[in-house]
């Protein structure tokens, strides 16, 4: 354990920060159970060792059937509407209400976030399918002594995967005639970095030079990576993942267009030198084989520079935890020397991310102070500091008042028309999915200084607002909450409006005190107050049965369209 371990007080405070951050949401039963765990039983209900279930195939409703194993013929969908099935597809299995199912999907987003997918570039459902699935083996890397399971394999394998081998032109790199495209994401987005997190790490020594890499790497990276092209067929199956990969050009014995000449780095990685092993080429000529332990060996390199892991543990905080801004040098400054530095050597163990994200999730930096230089400022700082993504809004306000999506097997046509209409609010949230802006990815994960308050405008905030709105007051959405009935089965019928009040905060809200008691202010209670009982006496809603919904419905649109909801 690198991290200080978290071992302070444990109840509905820390328990509710866990799920929020941790999974897609939970409903208040799940919350009060977690209460019940401790901080160690928690984080083990999240991450179960042994095997989670495999989620379902994604159903076509023009065949009723599958379609990523057995191919697409003149029989299925509209290549269009099958991308648009798996979307759905992949928004159903995030959406569960299976918290350790939940946790792990929340993995595959973030690798999502990292190795990014462009849907218009890739075009094609079963590589996004299957870059999917390739995340969603990996997101559980830790329960596995396969060597294969780390992620700088994972790192292999996305290089070779047929929808990164399309989006950032992989397969036109020939020798002869490289493409960088992939090379320079490789090193500057996936890997490496280029230190821009706020912690510039010295002057560069000539142009092209980025402080990590340099040009001259780029280059030699690209030939080392060239030579692949889409397996179309998906017929080409990695041994260790059973998933399709990209193949050589030409064949397995002879990958012609791979260039097989020794690749020469410049000084940041120590000019080491690539080149193929003469046991694994096939008279000379470089195969299948020698081209992949190729790339291995790169990855080798890159990864061989603590950097590499610094650049990604950093990812991992800021989806997790928080993204500093640029008034917060000291803050990153401080967390880098005390946290960053503890993922890394954590993540050198093995090269595994999720024993990574674990032990993070179980520090006492996750729950507590120690986020600012100076302890004093103000204590549990992390907890509700993220701005919740469109989908941590959406899912869990989903999962909170526990509102199921429609069976996917039973009834697909309903499941995909009521998973568009929320992709399409993600859309009017800022995100737009699987269709970042570019090869970076979304700004709110990457983007430096503002991350995660990208997803707070006038124009997106108004309408995650009218999400809210939607769901509130339309028993006809699919979406629909069922504000009295939910008050009533979780709550009671309190007479009391302003206990009422202060438990609902207690679960819809970050901020509340160690103890698990509200933290609203008397004025913005009694704001509350007076939005959910329109001047009627406190127990009108109770006593007038036939009135109770409109009370209850405004007392849940008023609570949920506040700053302090759009808080994790």
């Amino acid at each position: 354990m690198s991290l200080p371990l978290y071992g302070g007080p444990w109840g509905l405070k820390q328990a509710a920060h866990l799920l929020r951050r941790a999974t897609f949401g939970a409903t208040k039963a799940q919350i009060d159970d977690f209460v019940g765990l401790g901080m160690n039983g928690a984080i083990n209900a999240l991450f179960p060792g042994g095997t989670l279930p495999a989620p379902e195939l994604p159903i076509d409703p023009k065949t009723g059937t599958e379609w990523f194993t057995t191919g697409v013929t003149d029989a299925n969908s509209e290549n269009a509407d099958l991308i648009a099935y798996f979307h759905g597809w992949f928004l159903g299995q995030m959406a569960t209400d299976n918290l350790a199912l939940s946790a792990r999907e929340k993995t595959v987003w973030f690798l999502h976030t990292h190795f990014t997918a462009i849907t218009s570039k890739i075009s094609n459902s079963r590589s996004l399918y299957f870059q999917n699935e390739l995340f969603r083996l990996y997101a559980r890397d830790e329960y596995s002594a396969q060597a294969y399971m780390n992620f700088k394999e994972l790192t292999v394998k996305v290089s070779v995967d047929n929808a990164m081998l399309r989006l950032l032109d992989g397969d036109l790199n020939v020798k002869g005639a490289v493409n960088e495209n992939y090379a320079r994401e490789l090193l500057e987005l996936y890997t490496i970095g280029r230190g821009i997190e706020g912690l510039i790490p010295g002057t560069p020594t000539e142009e092209g030079d980025y402080f990590y890499f340099t040009e001259q790497d780029v280059e030699a990276a690209a030939r080392v990576l060239s030579g692949w092209t889409l397996d179309e067929d998906f017929v080409n199956i990695d041994p260790d993942t059973n998933l399709p990969r990209g193949k050589v050009r030409g064949n397995t014995l002879n990958a012609s267009a791979h260039d097989n000449d020794p690749k020469v780095f410049s000084a940041r990685f120590g000019g080491a030198t690539i080149q193929p092993d003469p046991t694994l080429l096939n008279g000379g000529n470089p195969t299948e084989e020698s081209a992949l332990d190729e790339i291995r060996q790169l990855i080798e390199l890159i990864y061989s520079n603590d950097a590499t892991l610094r650049n990604i543990c950093w990812k991992i905080y800021r989806f997790y935890v928080w993204g500093p801004h640029s008034k917060a040098t000291d803050n990153i400054e401080w967390i880098d020397t005390n946290i960053i530095s503890g993922m890394v050597q954590t993540m050198k163990q093995e090269y595994k991310i999720l024993p990574v994200i674990k032990e993070l999730l179980s520090s006492k930096h996750f729950y507590r102070e120690d986020a600012d230089p100076d302890p004093n400022i103000i204590e549990d700082n992390n907890i509700g500091a993220l701005i919740k993504s469109p989908l941590d809004l959406t899912l869990g306000t989903m999962r909170f008042f526990n509102i199921s999506l429609p069976d996917m097997i039973a009834a697909p046509e309903d499941f995909y028309s009521v998973t568009q209409d929320i992709l399409d609010s993600f859309e009017e949230q800022g995100l737009k999915f699987y269709e970042p802006y570019d090869v970076a990815g979304y700004e709110a994960y990457h983007q430096y200084p503002v991350y995660h308050r990208f997803w707070i405008t006038p124009n997106y905030l108004a309408n995650r607002y009218n999400l809210i709105r939607t769901m509130v007051s339309n028993p006809d959405s699919p979406l629909w909450i069922d504000t009295y009935n939910f008050i009533v089965d979780n709550f009671g019928e309190e007479p009391d409006a302003d206990l009422l009040i202060s438990n609902i905060a207690r679960y819809i809200y970050a901020i509340v005190a160690d103890d698990g008691s509200s933290t609203l202010t008397e004025k913005r209670a009694a704001y509350f107050k007076a939005k959910f009982l329109n001047g009627m006496p406190e127990d009108y809603w109770i006593t007038q049965p036939g009135a109770a919904r409109e009370f209850t419905d405004a007392l849940i649109n008023i609570m949920l369209q506040t700053p302090e909801y759009q808080l994790s």
